[in-house]
């Protein structure tokens, strides 16, 4: 009515200006829809009930060249939303997995940095070394100084600030609240937890694991000076369940002292909710809850593997640890 034209699918506005390209316009939307719906997630169902719903929205698209600049970005927006509704009916998928599949892309690393956890020292990663080494990835273990949650993260930054690229970092047991700080770091491609604590940020992380049953291992715990020590009959029966004697033994005498006060320290940042994650349950775990680190992978949408291992899974199930551990760096 005020001289503009006047058009709607399928007779698609092409007069004057407007309509030049048209075609080339409908088959660029065509395209970039069928990108959007992966036909390889489709069921009978679905690809029923929305195929009339998917053409509509490609006449809709073509329809974009009647409208002025602004007002094509604004409803284009709009039609983007919609794509991703159809993707979800197509697939059968929930929001859920919607969210998900818009994760960064999973980045190919070269680079590993492990993070031991209390009462241990970078040899607790020994087995796995070689593992990942043999597949070709340049290694860092963290030597954790265990005093303060500060410390520890400062020292595994200094790490990362010597790696050459995509880095996949990795912790076990408590240090796996500083790779959640630390892991903000643009290097970081990727997180790996063993049987590790995984805290939000901020997140009273004592109250939370309060919340599921604590493990035998705790009785154990020797205070002396402001530093904690696990009792030979502790470490040996409930943190190293699982490990030959012999290890076990030598990894009690080097167990590093780790400040009373350090599993209270809060996280200003959890990592987890920016980068691809992945968990390592231990099924046997007697430091750790299970079912905790269930909830831990579960709630970060960790890729999750369950090994049948006491808490020490890095040294009784070496193989397994560094499978997950190359998984996360796309090898």
């Amino acid at each position: 009515m005020d001289g503009a034209p006047s058009c709607s699918p399928p007779d698609l506005c092409v007069r004057g200006e407007k309509g030049r390209g048209v075609s080339e316009r409908r088959r660029t939307a065509k395209s970039r829809l069928s990108q959007r719906l992966p036909p390889q997630r489709l069921t009978a169902e679905p690809a029923t009930e929305f195929a009339t719903a998917s053409l509509a929205l490609i006449s809709v698209i073509g329809a974009f060249d009647c409208l002025p600049k602004k007002k094509e970005e604004t409803v284009r927006e709009i039609i983007n939303a919609i794509a991703i509704a159809i993707t979800i009916g197509l697939s059968g998928a929930t929001a859920a997995d919607a969210a998900e599949s818009y994760k960064p892309a999973h980045t190919v690393a070269r680079n590993v940095v492990l993070v031991h956890g209390a009462w241990a020292d970078g040899s607790s990663w020994a087995e796995v070394i070689p593992l990942l080494q043999a597949a070709g990835l340049n290694v860092t273990a963290v030597q954790n100084p265990l005093t303060s949650l500060a410390d520890s993260v400062a020292e595994t930054r200094r790490a990362l600030a010597l790696q050459d690229g995509p880095t996949v970092l990795v912790a076990h047991s408590w240090g796996g609240t500083v790779i959640s700080e630390a892991g903000t770091d643009p290097k970081v491609t990727s997180l790996v937890y063993v049987a590790a604590r995984a805290p939000d940020a901020g997140e009273d992380f004592v109250a939370l694991s309060a919340e599921f049953p604590a493990g035998p291992v705790r009785a154990g715990i020797l205070v002396n000076d402001g530093f904690s020590r696990l009792s030979e009959e502790s470490f040996l029966k409930y943190f190293a369940n699982g490990v030959a004697p012999r290890q076990a033994k030598i990894l009690y005498a080097v167990q590093e002292p780790t400040a009373a006060t350090i599993f209270g320290g809060r996280t200003s940042e959890a990592a987890w909710h920016s980068k691809p994650s992945f968990y390592a349950v231990s099924k046997q775990d007697k430091t750790i809850n299970p079912d905790l680190e269930r909830f831990l992978a579960k709630r970060m949408h960790a890729t999750t593997v369950e090994i049948d291992a006491g808490h020490l899974s890095l040294v009784s199930h070496p193989k397994e640890v560094a499978d997950l551990i190359l998984a996360a760096a796309g090898r």
